[in-house]
């Protein structure tokens, strides 16, 4: 038993005592926003004060005497603060024995096993061919990828998933514009702007529209031989483009699906629930969402063609087909989209009951930019692949001011990809972002290659340190438990709970404070020395290089050699 549960047991047996009903899974610790004020707090006797008519304030020092003559071990001081908080402090000795966990476990220190036995299929990124890899594909795949490492080290195993959209009208678009302007299928860049101008001649000529509509049918048919060979070619180098992206960014995919592979599956599935789940409405198959306090949407349009909404049917299906014991299956897009996945999801639901659960999703918000400080390759879109390539470009010129040689440049792009994916992630999911270049490339305030530049500098510690012929040995430590220790101590409980509520944010707000709370005991401590107490020292540092790393590698963020 650890030592937190062997609190929160106690706790709620002195609760039971005088007439609360209350387990160990009603007592809340947390950590106290000040660390002075200890490393545990619960707020229970507020909680049951007014259900068993006693002061709070009484019932909070009830709790408190109790755990001292309890005696726990590893509890140093328990004390009672505020309204009714009870305050707990643990002994030096439980954060030196977890520096050196960490030193012996390295990479695998902070593993859980919340979710082992489980399978988990993330789906994220989701760019379509034929179409710009935006600024909303890097969104979902810094959040997708987050959580697919969160799930999997909390003991999952994980199927990493991309769905795009190769058929539809997007697709027609192109195609379109590819004819009109005469660009090769072979041309990644021509024909995103040859979607752009599809897309503009759609809405502003009829003619075109017609022509598109016509093209798109064809697609669905594979009736045209010279257009499905232009078909085909744009889309593989469309899948081929975006292949090179997901490299720099650090994610492989497990398994891809596509809307060519699943509308006719959802179309099938949706007529086959006509009556029950779907209802005919002028022409169309609706799911006649008001019923359930959603709205209502179109799942097959008039033309008898199924909507995106019938495609998401026949993907899930698609899905629990190829991963048939899969426990939860999750899918990361813009925010936008919400209202539109609780009508499908609560479609499929109704159609396979069995199905209840899950499906879950989590949104993204949007990532506004400073106009006019942008480049943009797409008319007067900013896509994801020139902010990566704008972000590398600043973090080049970072790194050069920092005096750090980067052959090949291969360093830049660690370092942009940490900025994006930092500004992403920091921020609650669901909510937008603001892009700012100064803040998201520092070296020395809240952002990637600040916490890169901590780890780095925390192995450097530990390099020089053995080049001196310092060995880590906790066993040495005499003096005062601080900040760093302790936070070093949360790292596996952070890790769980970001995995549990799908929360990177929480595990980027720990490194970060981590990161500071490090770098100020770098500035005060020769870390490095010739007394007794440096291989403690270097084991902390040894310690702090772990935990960032291991941290850092669950947000998909990796660490360059040097800084």
């Amino acid at each position: 038993m650890t030592i937190v549960e062997e609190i929160k047991d106690h706790i709620a047996e002195v609760l039971v005592s005088v007439g609360a009903d209350a387990t160990p899974a009603d007592v809340l610790l947390e950590h106290p926003a000040e660390m002075s004020h200890g490393d545990f707090a619960t707020n229970v006797a507020l909680v049951y004060a007014k259900k068993i008519g006693e002061n709070p304030r009484v019932l909070a020092e009830k709790i408190a005497e109790s755990l001292r003559k309890k005696e726990i071990a590893g509890v140093a001081d328990v004390s009672t603060a505020g309204i009714g908080f009870v305050n707990i402090v643990l002994v030096n000795h439980v954060f030196v024995e977890e520096i050196k966990k960490v030193g012996e476990e390295g990479s695998e220190y902070g593993k859980g096993k919340t979710l082992s036995g489980k399978k988990v299929l993330v789906e994220y990124t989701q760019p379509n061919p034929f179409k710009p890899f935006h600024i909303g594909h890097l969104m979902s795949n810094a959040i997708g990828e987050s959580i697919a490492r969160l799930v999997a080290w909390a003991g999952a195993d994980v199927i990493r998933a991309n769905y795009q959209g190769d058929v539809g009208l997007h697709v027609a678009k192109a195609l379109w514009g590819m004819h009109a302007l005469g660009v090769s299928p072979d041309d990644i860049e021509g024909i995103g702007k040859a979607y752009a101008h599809g897309n503009t001649m759609y809405e502003d000529d009829d003619t075109a529209k017609k022509e598109i509509i016509s093209i798109n049918a064809h697609i669905y048919a594979h009736d045209d031989a010279v257009l499905d060979a232009v078909y085909m070619k744009g889309r593989e180098v469309s899948l081929k483009h975006f292949e090179e992206l997901y490299k720099t960014l650090g994610t492989k995919f497990d398994a891809y699906f596509f809307e060519s592979e699943v509308w006719e599956k959802g179309r099938e599935a949706v007529l086959a629930h006509v009556g029950t789940v779907f209802e005919e409405s002028d022409g169309a198959i609706v799911f006649p969402g008001e019923k359930y306090g959603l709205h209502t949407r179109v799942f097959i349009n008039t033309a008898g063609l199924p909507t995106y909404e019938a495609k998401e049917i026949g993907l899930a299906l698609q899905k629990l087909e190829r991963y048939p014991d899969t426990d939860i299956f999750i899918v990361t897009t813009a925010v936008e989209q919400e209202e539109y996945f609780k009508v499908v999801i609560k479609a499929l639901t109704l159609m396979y009951p069995h199905l209840e659960g899950k499906f879950k999703h989590v949104t993204h918000g949007m990532m506004r930019l400073p106009s006019g400080k942008m480049s943009s390759r797409m008319g007067n879109v900013v896509t994801g692949e020139s902010l990566l390539s704008d972000v590398t470009e600043l973090a080049k010129e970072k790194l050069i001011q920092n005096d750090v040689s980067d052959d090949g440049h291969t360093i830049a792009s660690c370092v942009a990809v940490s900025a994006i994916k930092y500004g992403i992630l920091r921020q609650e999911i669901g909510k937008s972002v603001a892009y700012d270049e100064e803040r998201w490339l520092s070296f020395e305030g809240d952002a990637g290659p600040y916490l890169q530049y901590s780890a780095v500098r925390a192995r450097s510690v530990v390099g020089k340190a053995q080049e001196a012929g310092i060995i880590p040995n906790t066993h040495v430590f005499e003096g005062d438990i601080g900040e760093t220790e302790r936070l070093i101590a949360r790292f596996p409980e952070v890790a769980e709970e970001s995995a549990r509520l799908f929360a990177p944010h929480r595990l980027v707000t720990y490194l970060t404070e981590l990161a500071h709370a490090f770098n100020t005991y770098y500035a005060q401590v020769k870390i490095v020395g010739d007394d007794g107490e440096a291989p403690y020292r270097v084991a902390l540092a040894l310690a702090t290089a772990h935990v960032l790393e291991n941290g850092l590698t669950l947000l998909g963020i990796f660490l360059p050699e040097k800084m």
